[in-house]
């Protein structure tokens, strides 16, 4: 069984993940604060598509000197089960949250993929008939006159097969050390690049299991993680010793950034005291065609 500074981590569990198309989006503002607010209003309400309309979350902070117009910037990500659901998602969240937020741009942050979505040309149909067409930073914008002045976003995006579900549960001896472990979790995957957290300040304290013993639910809460249903439930999975469980999860353009974000995490994690267990939440590979099992991270 690994051990990683000291914490147990659980030798048979695997993370359960699953295709999805995602989207990736650069806003530029005149400064980050403007950029950052239309990329928080952009990816609002993208916790899980259990519920959501998409999962979504932002990717990082961009220098200026890396963005087409030399202005700050802030990636990113929207997730969907289709091209055609992701493409409305897109246009949804980019005409409602960015287009409005004072002095953003709008750029495709996946070049490099071969689908692309008419994003920006559905957009540009809100300047009625007075928006151009323009070649501008090396790419094809649409220049759509608002009341500011005009709003600049690409003509199209690109899509491509991302991956999600990837996920780890934290377990303490206290709600303080476990949240601390979380946090530490949180920002040890923001550094790896390429990956979103979409629960709120990326951590999640009601994981969820498919369906419901009771109700017709298509998820519910998964008990067997639950400290306070212990005695209660014979197959439970906290140990004596934890009293909270916080789990982790997090989306990812690539296979390989989510096992070095999943490694990344749980390092960081077991690093703080009063960490009992690390394991993982999966349905049997029922759910998901993709599996990363926690301990051959650490062999």
């Amino acid at each position: 069984m690994p051990i990683v500074n000291g914490v147990e981590v659980d030798d048979s569990a695997f993370a359960e993940l699953f295709p999805m198309w995602v989207g990736r989006v650069l806003i530029t503002a005149d400064s980050e604060k403007w950029a950052m607010a239309a990329a928080q209003a952009a990816t609002g309400f993208g916790s899980s598509v259990i519920m959501s309309p998409a999962e979504a979350g932002i990717e990082c902070a961009v220098p200026p000197s890396d963005t087409p117009d030399g202005r700050p910037g802030v990636l990113i990500q929207i997730y969907q089960r289709t091209r055609p659901m992701l493409k409305a998602q897109m246009i949804s969240r980019i005409g409602q949250c960015v287009m409005t937020c004072p002095t953003t741009a709008a750029f495709d942050a996946l070049p490099e993929a071969k689908r692309r979505l008419r994003v920006g040309h559905a957009i540009r149909m809100f300047g009625d008939g007075f928006e151009e067409k323009k070649e501008m930073y090396g790419r094809t914008m649409w220049v759509i006159p608002v009341m500011e002045g005009a709003f600049i976003i690409e003509d199209r995006f690109g899509a491509k097969k991302g991956i999600a579900g990837g996920n780890f549960i934290i377990m303490g001896s206290t709600k303080e050390s476990a949240l601390r472990a979380a946090e530490a979790a949180v920002e040890a995957i923001k550094k790896v690049g390429g990956v979103i957290l979409p629960f709120p300040g990326g951590v999640c304290r009601s994981g969820s299991k498919v369906g419901s013993m009771k109700y017709k639910l298509p998820a519910s809460t998964n008990h067997m993680f639950c400290p306070t249903l212990r005695e209660r439930v014979p197959e439970s999975q906290v140990p004596e010793q934890a009293s909270a469980v916080y789990e982790i999860v997090f989306n990812a353009v690539s296979l390989d950034k989510i096992k070095e974000a999943t490694k990344a995490g749980i390092e960081a994690a077991t690093k703080v005291e009063g960490i009992i267990k690390i394991s993982a939440v999966n349905f049997g590979g029922k759910l998901g065609p993709v599996k990363v099992y926690l301990r051959d991270l650490f062999t």
